[in-house]
């Protein structure tokens, strides 16, 4: 997904990352397919949970929501994604895809079960 990290901040549990939408990801309507947005969203929000544990777990997910707030171009883009409340046995995540000026393109939210990373120990 070609997914460059930028930034975590470890207070709100939020990480920054750009991603660059490839020509292959483009269709017809010359936007970024829907299942790729979710993927570069579903990113966002794996990250900011594994980065939150300091790389000891990730997220195993269970749903995620999107929504299409407008056309996805090809080029940069800018995602954030955090960590809304992580239990012991469930986790809430949400995800912003937005343009460089900071134009929010896409939403999502996930609900997740933690999981230990291999060769990790709590």
């Amino acid at each position: 997904m070609s997914a460059e990290f930028v930034s975590f901040d470890k207070d709100t549990d939020t990480i920054t990352m750009n991603f660059t939408a490839p020509e292959s990801f483009i269709t017809p309507r010359g936007s970024v397919q829907g299942g790729l947005v979710a993927g570069f969203l579903d990113e966002a929000m794996g990250w900011a949970y594994t980065y939150s544990t300091g790389g000891q777990f990730s997220p195993l997910m269970l749903d995620v929501n999107f929504s299409l707030l407008r056309p996805v171009r090809q080029g940069p883009i800018v995602a954030e994604g955090r960590v809304v409340k992580a239990g012991k046995r469930v986790l809430f995540l949400a995800a912003e895809l937005k343009e460089i000026d900071g134009t929010i393109l896409a939403r999502a939210t996930s609900t997740c079960i933690p999981t230990q990373n291999p060769g990790m120990t709590a």
